[in-house]
């Protein structure tokens, strides 16, 4: 069952003619926040690739697991990028289960899901939301909803899941997550999952190459990296490195689940920052 249609906000800022990641993605992990627009974009991707939809939810399900991991490493902050709606298990929830301290920053530059999470947030500690665009690292970190809530001598999660493929500058990523990553306290994280066509599986690499033509007259197109280009762009920086968990670099549904699932074609980067400037 569809909820009436969330009012954004503000209104003027949103074409609703063309179907929305985010809205996508919340209407796959059966949220209500999402136009018809979106419905329809969703359900022409679902007439070409039934399982879609469960490829949403080992994403989702990946998430948690990193947050849960991110917690026993004793990381109490996260800032959420490109965060969408946080509803189906969000970051907040997950990490207030483990300490009612811990801190979350959202942000996302899409007026609907940052007008929907206004609404779910209100009243809720420790947590924000922030309108910004992920491309402006010095906008995003000098927001009062990041500023004024993360300490940057702590360490920090930085959490950028399903949302990377809609950056296609590599230069311009690599730089973003250098400033990302050592902005904050010895003993941060950085978690990302990121679509690929480099997989064994010939269906999986066949999915997220209909995705990317789906989405090229969406309003985020979407480009997939091979295994190699997410390594260098993340893991091997100079001046510094990330020293991932285990089992490292993998497909999000053998990042430490439990059941085996069928393959994503979601490459997993989960890691500590060591070797820092």
């Amino acid at each position: 069952m569809t909820a009436p249609e969330p009012v954004p906000d503000p209104v003027d800022e949103i074409d609703l003619t063309l179907p929305n990641p985010a809205r996508v993605y919340d209407y796959m992990l059966g949220g209500a926040h999402n136009f018809a627009t979106d419905r329809e974009f969703a359900e022409r991707v679902l007439a070409a690739l039934p399982d879609t939809r469960e490829v949403a939810l080992a994403n989702r399900a990946f998430l948690g697991r990193a947050v849960r991991a991110c917690l026993d490493r004793g990381v109490r902050q996260f800032l959420d990028l490109g965060s969408g709606i946080p509803t189906a298990e969000p970051v907040h929830e997950i990490a207030h289960r483990a300490d009612p301290a811990a801190r979350v920053a959202y942000v996302d530059v899409e007026p609907v899901s940052v007008a929907m999470s206004r609404q779910i947030l209100t009243g809720v500690d420790g947590a924000s939301i922030t309108a910004a665009d992920l491309t402006d690292a010095g906008a995003v970190l000098a927001a009062p909803g990041v500023a004024g809530l993360l300490d940057p001598a702590e360490p920090v999660a930085v959490l950028a899941v399903s949302v990377l493929h809609f950056v296609h500058d590599d230069d311009l990523l690599g730089a973003l997550f250098d400033r990302y990553v050592t902005a904050f306290g010895p003993g941060s994280m950085l978690v990302v999952s990121h679509g690929s066509t480099d997989v064994d599986d010939p269906h999986t690499a066949e999915r997220m190459r209909t995705i990317e033509r789906f989405t090229r007259d969406t309003a985020q197109p979407a480009r997939s990296r091979d295994r190699a280009l997410l390594r260098r762009l993340f893991v091997d920086r100079p001046g510094h490195r990330l020293e991932l968990l285990e089992p490292g670099l993998v497909d999000v549904s053998d990042w430490r689940a439990e059941d085996g699932q069928p393959p994503a074609g979601m490459y997993a980067v989960v890691g500590e920052v060591v070797g820092r400037r």
